[in-house]
């Protein structure tokens, strides 16, 4: 007997029909803005991942040498690979590019909670817009996504910060600006919440800033929640500041204009870890806090399509990772039903199969979601009639030697029990699906 490896899941069909529910949901909400789909492969080169994050990235790749000699790795985010998608074909797209997939990614990292080495996200991104509608489309999708999925504004919040703020102020406070590891600064400011204020504050000193300096920046950034006390900020950050935040300002503007405004705070504690990230970024939190980390979060990159080679496009978009948001709906109370759903199924008693076989299938030539199973099994009635209950079948349809002697099958309502004949030569009929009701 194999075991699972860790921090990989198997989803039996109850559970994986409500993730496709819940992915289905959350592409059709992109899919209404005009994103379209793409599929990228699951192999990359390292090198594309080591260029991007550093050597110290490979420790937490499924990296290895392919038969060709080739540095290769499972793909950890798709984030690099469009980015070499729009660069090898960016002059015969139309511009804004909009672009949705679905797919798993693997990092070998530590498994908690929400949290598994093979994860599965949605990515939405838009590239070639720097203007404000763009960032405000993909937190309006995002919302979509999730009110959509049955989330309410008490269920979940968009925590919306600005990367150019942070930095701005972080060189503006600082005595010697050009002694400041900016990046570094940023990613302290992303773990303030995950590690303690002593632990926090050293990594802002091992930035540059003096712990008094530190003090000054985290009671401007922590002071900030509402749009309206980004003015202070401002004062404090100079020119650089100031054109970050009317660029949040706008940002937020046009969320509300959008339908998203309801969900979005201003929170200057957000930053986003990863250093690509170059303008507003979001984080999308639990309101009531019991799914304690993000559930997903997104942002703007300007700058990693021309580092990839291309020409400068600006960039944002927004990943929601399926385990972290399956969570939240969990906690809401919204997730959907893990159990089978089927319309029909056609039970066949007897010498019947050419009958009964061809009732299927002009049942499933109904539409095309009707969910039709009839025995493969060479299966008695009962063991048949248990089997559609297991598979929670509404309707069975009895197609037997004796119902065929008298011109008719019969109709079984399994929720009620009650049975009921229609002709056999019209069933089903020409329109609807048929139902023990239509017959009784």
């Amino acid at each position: 007997m194999y075991d699972r490896l860790k921090g990989f899941r198997d989803f039996y069909p109850g559970e994986q029909s409500a993730r496709r529910e819940v992915t289905d949901t959350v592409e059709r909400a992109a899919a209404r803005y005009g994103f379209r789909e793409v599929a990228t492969p699951a192999l990359e080169r390292t090198e594309m991942y080591v260029d991007k994050s550093g050597e110290a990235i490979v420790d937490e790749l499924y990296a290895f040498e392919d038969n060709g000699g080739r540095e290769v790795a499972l793909t950890p985010e798709l984030t690099p690979t469009v980015a070499r998608m729009v660069v090898a074909r960016g002059q015969e797209l139309s511009k804004p590019i909009k672009w949705v997939s679905t797919r798993p990614f693997w990092r070998y990292e530590q498994v908690q909670q929400g949290r598994f080495r093979e994860f599965y996200q949605t990515n939405i991104d838009v590239f070639g817009s720097a203007a404000p509608e763009a960032d405000a489309e993909v937190l309006a999708v995002a919302a979509d996504a999730l009110t959509d999925l049955g989330l309410t504004a008490d269920d979940f919040e968009f925590r919306v910060s600005h990367r150019d703020i942070l930095g701005g102020l972080v060189r503006a406070l600082a005595a010697d600006p050009d002694a400041v590891d900016t990046p570094a600064a940023i990613r302290a400011v992303d773990k303030r919440a995950k590690v303690d204020e002593g632990e926090y504050f050293g990594l802002l000193s091992d930035a540059g800033l003096s712990r008094s300096t530190a003090r000054e920046f985290d009671e401007l950034i922590a002071g900030v929640e509402t749009v309206n006390d980004l003015d202070a900020v401002a004062a404090a950050g100079g020119d650089d500041v100031a054109d970050a935040v009317v660029n949040l300002q706008n940002v937020l503007a046009a969320a509300a204009d959008f339908g998203a405004g309801d969900y979005c705070t201003v929170s200057l504690t957000t930053a986003r870890g990863l250093d690509y990230y170059t303008g507003v970024v979001f984080e999308c939190f639990d309101s009531t806090g019991t799914v304690s980390r993000s559930v997903f979060g997104g942002g703007r990159y300007d700058d990693l399509i021309e580092s990839f080679g291309g020409q400068p496009t600006p960039a944002v978009g927004v990943a929601p990772g399926h385990a972290t948001l399956a969570l939240l709906c969990q906690r809401a109370g919204v997730w959907p039903e893990e159990a089978l759903s089927t319309d029909y199924y056609v039970l066949s008693v007897g010498d019947t199969r050419e009958t009964a076989a061809r009732i299927a299938q002009d049942l499933r030539a109904i539409d095309d979601e009707v969910v039709v199973e009839t025995d493969v099994a060479d299966r008695s009635f009962g063991a048949q009639l248990g089997y559609a209950d297991s598979i929670n079948a509404e309707t069975v349809v009895i197609v037997g030697e004796r119902d065929l002697a008298n011109g008719e099958v019969t109709v079984k309502d399994m929720a009620s029990g009650a049975e009921t004949t229609a002709p056999v030569e019209t069933f089903p009929p020409a329109i609807g699906r048929p139902t023990y009701d239509d017959f009784a």
